[in-house]
């Protein structure tokens, strides 16, 4: 039963996590950004004690379910060591103290230090956020594309397309890496990756060790078939002296299910029952009564199916090959509105991908530079920051957006406008444009003539700084290539004006 209502739990909410990071239509987060905001470490770093208390209290009620049940990539190893058929394919071996804590010690190094893309390269959400943003997303997009183009052979207009491109091919490789060592450590060891290197499943192991629900050995029943071991894909069971590692079971309950003689118990009580004891009952407490509580936790779980939603499609007037848009080099990156500044966010974002795998507007990617390699930053390519648009700071976990409303956007000033003389089309062209002042929400742009004296003077754009919000829309819209003649420089301060 136990097994039965781990597999459902874990389900559930594995596909729901996913689709919050696959959905491109701007609906499930309303629903499903709670998904995120459990997760342990961005609780940590949002210092959201609430859920931090309470993950470390259910590990002390029950063990390391959280490994099992709640991170996303737990649950995705267990997927792929199912995929192996293979009966009896593990066995008990020690605990790999030589590798697990000092990982452990250097992410909280990296952490403490501000070494950004180490500690998140050892997070264990932010390492499956990657892989679904990453590989599953654009897989996902091509499929909707794929039903696009069938529907409107059909004259039907279910699906619409929308565009697939890469947004770091560092970032890519990093997640196909961790991808294929997930794949081969799983295929070959079970749990191998979850018990050797996440530095959360080290941290909880410390409390699972004093759970007060644990699955125990009834010595009585026990016939050394070695079954349990071989089926306990953390290696943590050891049939020979009946004992198991907690600081490695995620009670995820193969051991108790493949057990013939009913030799293993989840009970609340102390003790090995041996037959040298036999004032102990061997009849421990029903572990039905804890999946009862736990399945109804199930039947809260599940949400609505995600809904479509109609998106603008941008056309470029005409039938001429336009060349693609290069991101101008800042001297400051660009950060989204309510992450305070470029250090507040260097320090609290995980690098989990799900800001830029929610962006409607194209605007976020993961960053190039080294040392905040897998943390978001913003360029106006492929769609400029709209003011109406919050989701990033709705849906970041960490509190590295802060969550903010579409009123205070507008008055946050995340950088400025340049204005490049050489790039402009009416000097360079001869031709009159002013897209840039016709596209910027906020004013700060207007045309004026390059020469006050000359009444031909061709009419070029003059930013009010004070005024520019940074949203983009001027880059973006501009139709100078390769290169754009206004760009946004960012501020490492964000201002209110």
């Amino acid at each position: 039963m136990i097994r039965k209502v781990r597999t459902i739990l874990a389900a559930v909410l594995f596909v729901l996590i996913t689709l919050l990071f696959l959905d491109f239509t701007g609906t499930l987060h309303h629903w499903l950004s709670w998904l995120a905001q459990i997760q342990f470490l961005p609780a940590v770093m949002a210092l959201n004690v609430i859920v931090v208390v309470a993950l470390l209290m259910l590990t002390l009620l029950f063990g390391r379910i959280y490994c099992s049940i709640i991170c996303p990539l737990g649950i995705f190893q267990d997927i792929l060591a199912r995929l192996r058929r293979k009966k009896n394919k593990y066995s008990y071996s020690k605990e790999v103290i030589w590798l697990r804590y000092p990982v452990l010690a250097i992410f909280i190094f990296a952490g403490i230090a501000g070494c950004g893309s180490l500690f998140q390269l050892l997070a264990p959400y932010s390492s499956y956020g990657r892989i679904a943003t990453m590989i599953f997303q654009p897989l996902w997009k091509m499929g909707n594309n794929v039903l696009a183009v069938l529907a409107e052979r059909a004259d039907s207009y279910a699906f619409y397309s929308v565009d697939t491109w890469m947004r770091s091919m560092p970032v890519f490789i990093i997640a196909a890496t961790t991808l294929v060592l997930l794949v081969v450590l799983a295929w070959r060891g079970g749990r191998t990756y979850c018990n050797t290197i996440c530095p959360v499943g080290t941290i909880l192991s410390f409390f699972a060790r004093f759970s007060w629900f644990k699955i125990r050995f009834n010595v009585d029943k026990c016939k050394n078939c070695s079954l349990c071991s071989k089926n306990c894909k953390a290696a943590c069971i050891d049939y020979k002296t009946h004992s198991i590692d907690y600081t490695r079971c995620v009670v995820c309950g193969n051991c108790m299910d493949q057990c013939k003689f009913g030799a293993l118990e989840y009970t609340i009580k102390s003790g090995i029952t041996s037959k040298a004891n036999k004032s102990v009952k061997t009849n421990a407490t029903s572990p039905i009564d804890a999946s009862k509580r736990s399945f109804l936790l199930a039947s809260a779980l599940v949400s609505t199916a995600a809904m479509a939603q109609k998106k603008e499609k941008l056309m470029d007037g005409g039938l001429a090959e336009i060349e693609d848009k290069v991101a101008p080099e800042r001297q400051t990156p660009l950060t989204p509105p309510g992450s305070l500044s470029f250090q507040n966010l260097a320090t609290r974002c995980t690098g989990c991908q799900l800001c830029v795998s929610e962006c409607p507007n194209q605007v976020l990617r993961p960053s190039s530079d080294l040392m905040h390699l897998m943390q978001p930053t913003m360029s106006y390519e492929h769609g400029y920051c709209r003011p109406e648009c919050t989701r990033c700071s709705e849906v970041c976990p960490a509190g590295a957006i802060q969550a903010i409303d579409k009123e205070e956007k507008t008055a946050i000033q995340i950088g400025h406008a340049v204005w490049i003389k050489k790039n402009c089309v009416p000097i360079t062209d001869g031709v009159e444009c002013g897209n840039c002042a016709r596209h910027c929400p906020s004013g700060a742009i207007e045309m004026v003539p390059l020469d006050e004296n000359d009444e031909e003077s061709p009419m070029v754009p003059a930013i009010n700084e004070a005024a520019c919000i940074g949203c983009g829309a001027c880059e973006y819209v501009c139709p100078s290539r390769p290169f754009s003649a206004i760009y946004v420089e960012g501020h490492e301060v964000h201002k209110k004006i």
